[in-house]
């Protein structure tokens, strides 16, 4: 596993910090789940895309084809 070093102003990790203590789990969570949550959602959204273009040019790549 990486180590990654954040630099955020004090009002961002003091909200950060709230946060986490509010939902019960560590700043170091709370961030690592947000990223992967991040790329998850940029992940399906690229899948979206292709399926659209796919179904949308589909009668056009059948007769390329």
């Amino acid at each position: 596993m990486k180590t990654l070093t954040i630099h955020l102003s004090d009002e961002t990790a003091d909200r950060l910090e709230a946060l986490a203590q509010r939902l019960g789990v560590s700043a170091e969570d709370l961030v690592r789940s947000s990223v992967e949550e991040q790329f998850k959602s940029l992940d399906d959204d690229f899948e979206e895309a292709a399926q659209h273009v796919l179904a949308k040019n589909a009668e056009l790549y059948r007769r390329l084809a």
